[in-house]
């Protein structure tokens, strides 16, 4: 089969400049409902790399994501939400971006370009063969991640992609590739519109359920989530008086002593 960027053709909504405010929400309505069909099709391909995430935490590796731009800072919100949500230790969920840190709210010219940076950057975390590394891309051609998960692949690491095209270059580099065909975006070649939000969708898939496969969910409760303000408290409260019959005093005095909703629990079903 041969590559076609589809994420790079017109779009289908013309004169978008002389549509109301009606007819431009409504046309990106319909368009984030393809987006969401779209991830609908590739459930075995998320399901599958999923499951090779799930097989690196139980042996003690890291997920590591890699992109360029909107891809890139994805990942990178995505990793960072692991901590507060799950507990896990910020080594566990690593999200590379090219360009590095400044590249979060800043382009940073030609970044994405560079065919070695990608594997200095995961060089210089360790990466090993305990590790997957997931390369996100909605063109599948960013060098930056298509030369790093060479490298991976060269170096016995398990690689994984996202992308929006098909045959996409990045795919020959990935064992568990996914290729999410959103179509071309309203505004021609804006790939932070749908090919973003199937990628965001994808990357909710990715770290929940493999979280969850591992045990940091109970029920349907953030059992490890940090307590990071007011909110997080009373929720942690409510959970653990539902779990104890404790009064919401008492719990709160429980999660002062044990800052997780998991470990107050355990601290009072079995007291020292």
């Amino acid at each position: 089969m041969a590559f076609e960027k589809i994420t790079e053709q017109d779009s289908h909504h013309q004169d978008l400049e002389k549509k109301s405010l009606e007819e431009l929400i409504q046309g990106m309505q319909s368009e984030d409902t393809a987006a969401v069909a779209a991830v609908g099709k590739v459930l075995p391909q998320i399901e599958a790399l999923i499951a090779q995430v799930v097989n690196a935490f139980e042996k003690g590796g890291r997920l590591f994501y890699m992109g360029a731009g909107t891809s890139g800072r994805l990942g990178v919100l995505d990793a960072s939400e692991c901590p507060p949500t799950f507990g896990t230790d910020p080594s566990q969920v690593i999200g590379l971006i090219a360009g590095g840190q400044k590249a979060l709210t800043t382009a940073v010219e030609q970044a994405e370009d560079s065919t070695t940076q990608g594997w200095k950057d995961l060089e210089a975390c360790q990466v090993n063969t305990a590790d997957i590394v997931i390369g996100i891309a909605a063109s599948g051609t960013t060098p930056y991640v298509v030369h790093a998960l060479k490298k991976c692949q060269e170096n016995g690491i398990v690689t994984g992609a996202i992308c929006c095209n098909q045959n996409a270059p990045l795919s020959h580099y990935a064992d568990y590739p996914i290729e999410v065909i959103v179509g071309p975006e309203f505004v021609t070649g804006s790939s932070r519109l749908k090919a973003g939000t199937a990628q965001k969708l994808i990357l909710n898939r990715i770290t929940t359920c493999s979280m969850i496969a591992i045990g940091r969910v109970e029920g349907n409760k953030m059992v490890d989530m940090q307590l990071t303000n007011n909110k997080l408290h009373e929720r942690a409260c409510q959970m653990v008086m539902a779990q104890t019959g404790l009064s919401h005093e008492k719990a709160a005095q429980l999660l002062q002593e044990h800052p997780s909703v998991r470990q107050a629990v355990a601290a009072y079903q079995n007291p020292s």
